[in-house]
Formats: C-alpha cells, sequence, structure tokens
C-alpha cells in the first residue's frame, strides 16, 4: 500500500487494520506501507531495483501515481536495454515527485546522456541520434503501460548539463533540486548533495545574463505583436484571395488587393460592403507600413481590435463564399442554357425553346445523327435556369451538367460545320479569267460571283454589287443544290461581264 505523506501519522491505525482486513481474506499475503517519500528514499539510496520491483507490480487500486510510474520506468528499461554506456542518470520529477499529480498529470522524465568519451562522431551528432531513439521510445511504454499519462522527455548531454548547473539555470536548479532518480551513474546524487549544501550558486556572468534577459523582453514582446499582425494580415489575405480565385480571377498580390476587391465584390458583383473593404483596406495598410520600416511596433490593445475585425472579416468571407458560388452557380446555368439555344435557333429556325428540342430529337436524334443520350441532355438544360434559381440542384450536378453540355454543343457545332460545308461545296464551280480567280456559286436565286472584287451577283445580264449576307441567305434557301446546272444562257451572259473564262477542275 502507498498511503498519502500525511497519512503516514496514522500509519499505527491504517496497518492492524489492512493485517486484519488480510486474515480475514485467507490468502497468504505480505503487507508492506510506504509513502511516496519512502519511494524516492530508494530512489535516492540508489535502490533502484525496489523502484522497478513496485512499478511492475499488479494494481488492484490506483489513483495514478502507479500507472506514472510504469510508464516512466518501462521507457526506462528500454532506454538501458538500448545503449546503457551512454546513459549517465534517468530522473523522474516534476508534479509527481512534489507530490502534486492528478490521474492524468503528465509525467516528467531527464535524461543525461554521457557525451565524454564519444569518438566517431560529434557531440551534436551523438544528441541528434540518441534523442530520436529516446523520443521513439515513448509511444512504446505508453502503450506498454497501458495509460494516458503523456511522457515527457528531456535529453542533455552531460557536457552541457554541468555547464547549466555551473550557472545555475533555473530549469537545472529544479530538476537538480526535485529529481528523484531512477538510474545514476554516480553523477545526479553528487549534484543534489552540492545544492542541499549551498554549494551550487551562479557566476557574476550568469547574473548578468539573466538580468539581460529581463531587458530585453520590451523588444522581444514588441516584436511579437508585430508578428501577430502580420499573422492576422495573412489571415485576412489568404481567404480573399481564394474567393478571387472561386470567382475565375488570378489571386491578387498584396499590392493591388484592395482595389481588385473592390472592383470584383463591391462594385460588380455587390456582395461586399465598405465596412469589409475598410478591414482590409486597414490590415494590408498596416502591413506595408511595417515592410518598409515605417511601423516599428503596435500596442496589444491594436492587436485586440484587429483580432475582433479579423473575425468578423472571416465570418463575412464565409457568407459571401456562399452567395458567391449561388451567384457563379445561376452565371454557368445561365450561359450552358443561352449556349445550347443559341446554336439551336441558327440550326432550326427562331422557334420556342420546347420547339428547337423536339426539332433537335426529329431531325438529329431520331435520325442517328446524334446520340440518344443528348436527348435528356437538352431537356436538363431546358429546365437548368429555373432549378438553379429554386436551389433544386447543387454544386456538383450543375458541374456535372456542365460537361454533358459540352458534349452535345460540340456535337451540334460539328453537325452544324458539317452541313455548311456540305452547303458550299455543291452548287460551286472555280473560274479563272485573265489575271484573276473566282468562285461561281449557284443558287435558285441567281448565280453569285466571290473572288477578288468581292460578292456580286449576275442580275439582268450584269454583275452588281452583293454582300456575304445576301449570298448566305441565297444559300440557305436553295432547296436542292444537286439539281443546280449552268447553262448555256447564263454562260454567254458570264463571257459578257467576264470576257473568256475557264472552268478549273
Amino acid at each position: 500500500m502507498i498511503i498519502p505523506e500525511e497519512q503516514y501519522k496514522n500509519l499505527g491505525k491504517i496497518k492492524p487494520e489492512a493485517v486484519k482486513l488480510l486474515k480475514e481474506s485467507g490468502e497468504n499475503a505480505w503487507l508492506h506501507i510506504k509513502t511516496p517519500v519512502d519511494l524516492w528514499n530508494y530512489g535516492l539510496d540508489s535502490k533502484y531495483e525496489f523502484l522497478d520491483a513496485i512499478s511492475a507490480s499488479f494494481p488492484l487500486h490506483d489513483k495514478g501515481f502507479l500507472g506514472a510510474l510504469r510508464v516512466a520506468n518501462i521507457h526506462k528499461s528500454l532506454v538501458l536495454r538500448k545503449f546503457e554506456k551512454y546513459v549517465a542518470s534517468y530522473v523522474i520529477g516534476g508534479s509527481l515527485v512534489r507530490g502534486t499529480a492528478g490521474k492524468d498529470s503528465d509525467v516528467d522524465t531527464f535524461v543525461i546522456i554521457d557525451d565524454t568519451d564519444v569518438k566517431r562522431m560529434s557531440r551534436i551528432e551523438l544528441l541528434e541520434k540518441l534523442r530520436g531513439i529516446i523520443h521513439d521510445y515513448i509511444r512504446e511504454a505508453s502503450a506498454l503501460a497501458g495509460v494516458k499519462n503523456i511522457l515527457n522527455v528531456q535529453v542533455y548531454l552531460l557536457t552541457d548539463f554541468w555547464q547549466s548547473v555551473k550557472d545555475a539555470h533555473p530549469v537545472m536548479f529544479t530538476f537538480i533540486r526535485d529529481g528523484i532518480p531512477f538510474y545514476d551513474r554516480g553523477t545526479f546524487i553528487p549534484w543534489k548533495l552540492l545544492l542541499k549544501m549551498g554549494k551550487i550558486k551562479p557566476s557574476p556572468e550568469a547574473v548578468d545574463m539573466f538580468m539581460k534577459s529581463g531587458d530585453q523582453t520590451d523588444s522581444m514582446v514588441k516584436r511579437r505583436l508585430l508578428d501577430a499582425m502580420v499573422d492576422i494580415y495573412w489571415g485576412i489575405i489568404t481567404p480573399t484571395q481564394a474567393l478571387m480565385m472561386l470567382a475565375g480571377e488570378a489571386p491578387p498580390v498584396p499590392k493591388t488587393v484592395v482595389a481588385d476587391v473592390k472592383k470584383l465584390f463591391v462594385d460588380k458583383e455587390k456582395i461586399m460592403g465598405m465596412n469589409e473593404l475598410k478591414i482590409l483596406e486597414k490590415v494590408v495598410g498596416l502591413y506595408k507600413d511595417h515592410e518598409h520600416g515605417k511601423l516599428n511596433s503596435i500596442s496589444g490593445k491594436d492587436i485586440d481590435v484587429l483580432m475582433k475585425e479579423s473575425e468578423e472579416y472571416i465570418k463575412k468571407m464565409k457568407q459571401l463564399r456562399g452567395k458567391l458560388e449561388s451567384r457563379l452557380q445561376e452565371h454557368l446555368a445561365d450561359k450552358i442554357h443561352n449556349d445550347l439555344f443559341s446554336l439551336l435557333k441558327n440550326l432550326f429556325g427562331d422557334k420556342k425553346e420546347e420547339e428547337l428540342v423536339r426539332e433537335l430529337e426529329n431531325k438529329l436524334i431520331k435520325t442517328g445523327k446524334m446520340h440518344p443520350r443528348m436527348k435528356s441532355i437538352a431537356r436538363e438544360i431546358l429546365n437548368v435556369q429555373k432549378k438553379t434559381k429554386g436551389k433544386k440542384m447543387n454544386q456538383n450536378e450543375l458541374q456535372s451538367l456542365s460537361r454533358d453540355a459540352t458534349d452535345l454543343i460540340s456535337a451540334l457545332i460539328e453537325y452544324s460545320q458539317r452541313k455548311e460545308f456540305v452547303l458550299m461545296e455543291k452548287g460551286i464551280i472555280q473560274i479563272s479569267y485573265g489575271d484573276k480567280k473566282a468562285d461561281l456559286v449557284l443558287t435558285d436565286s441567281g448565280i453569285f460571283v466571290a473572288g477578288a472584287d468581292g460578292i456580286q451577283k449576275l442580275h439582268n445580264g450584269k454583275l452588281v454589287a452583293s454582300d456575304r449576307k445576301d449570298l448566305e441567305e441565297s444559300m440557305a434557301k436553295t432547296k436542292d443544290r444537286t439539281k443546280l446546272s449552268l447553262s448555256g444562257e447564263n454562260i454567254i451572259l458570264l463571257k459578257k461581264v467576264l470576257g473568256n473564262f475557264d472552268i478549273v477542275f
């Protein structure tokens, strides 16, 4: 049994009662009642095997004390098994030794590495190598101990530790005062005795060093406050750049970010107010002043204000993202819809949208000129604007439809180009006259001459000026270009206006 130190005065009452309970149980058991100080004295007396035995015992009841001992002892065993010759001391300290630990308190240990006989590698290389292995054993020790207590291990070189002891460094001073060795090769206990004797005192140089650290506090705090301002700046700039990219723009550089955001989100999209713009402008201005050496300090009060404003700004950015995504979805839906029906109107004439979809089904899909899946895509695009505005289509569905719409529009463009190519090829005769070349385009409404002199039309035995629009309309109205022919009468008329010409094959 391990009882609290303050209960030691009641040992005379506790032990008889415990012995009585053991006798009543009928078990053949030996009873040892100790306090934490008794255990720590085992360490100070170099009786480490007693600490090992207690740490390895099976708990019938434990408020965390035995678990903390167990995880530290297992870790010590793993470290010593791997490289015992390098370990000068393995010491436990912290709240556990001071008697202030709770059930889930951290377990603080120190490992002192003997670097006085290192020849094949540098001291720093030795420290980093052993420190890495020692820290790797923490996870293994925690798993084997089966406790939740976090094991904190500090690793020091013996020579560095001696230097810190000589300077009476506060961390080392506390470590030596409170620490209990779980393993020691004659280094830690002499330090503890010297400390008790008052022999470990700081040198004048150490006093000066610690005094100077106090003088450095002001500059250090000012630098950290400026660092906080820079962190707030990036905390605002980065989400702003993300929204710009979401809107399809390149992420703005800090120099122009305020103007770019105003132009896009305030003036054009109208989803950001002037309050948010002023916060952005303020933070950018502070950062620029700091970057150019004009701002050398900032108060904690100003940082508090910036933090509050940045939180409001980030909250607003999240709201703007939702609005922007909704707006962009509507723009995308409009584009998909308009691109498709603009193309269908060019193919089938200016008709109602429902009629255009039926024309697509009857003339292109049912005739096998397009894949049957294009029917459902066209139907989806017909209603895409209503679904998007009614929030009945999410972003993933819209993106999927956009990809399908690209397939449909590409197929329609290919069909249109193929149709125009056929129309242009049929009923066209290439001629040469003098040093010129031209195309004779035969239509139901007359013959056109297209060449270096522009587009002309044969009318009443003369060539009159025409244009591309007139030519295309005449070609579109021609019912069957395969049945057109150049009559002898038209050949005579063309010779009168062009002179002798040859047909080019």
